[in-house]
């Protein structure tokens, strides 16, 4: 589907945005252990960014997937998008820098905390 020049700013926005509060260490991304991509969650929206691999060692394209908890509808640029593709890349990039070293993580481990909700239900 095309999307109008209207919506491409709309989206060109977003992911500067994503990656402003990225750059400025307002957005924290994750990598999932056993995962091939990042995520964070923006205003109840899980975005997730991949492939996590570094830049300077693949050609592989990126995708930016982003999509509400509440609904089914989601949104998908990659790389190779004409007019959003080096925006998705440049994000990559500022992903990429800010999570060097940062160790991967289970969301799904279950924990103390986890445990005591649980039983309180």
């Amino acid at each position: 589907m095309k999307r109008d020049a209207a919506m491409t700013e709309r989206l060109r926005g977003v992911i500067a945005l994503l990656e402003s509060q990225t750059r400025n260490g307002e957005l924290h991304w994750e990598k999932q252990a056993g995962s091939a991509h990042r995520y964070t969650q923006v205003k109840n929206n899980l975005v997730i960014l991949g492939p996590a691999t570094p830049l300077a060692e693949s050609d592989v394209p990126r995708y930016l997937f982003i999509t509400p908890f509440d609904s089914p509808n989601h949104i998908e640029v990659n790389s190779h998008d004409d007019e959003l593709g080096p925006a998705v890349l440049s994000l990559a990039k500022v992903v990429e820098e800010t999570c060097k070293g940062k160790p991967a993580v289970d969301p799904f481990a279950i924990t103390e905390n986890l445990l005591e909700r649980l039983e309180s239900m």
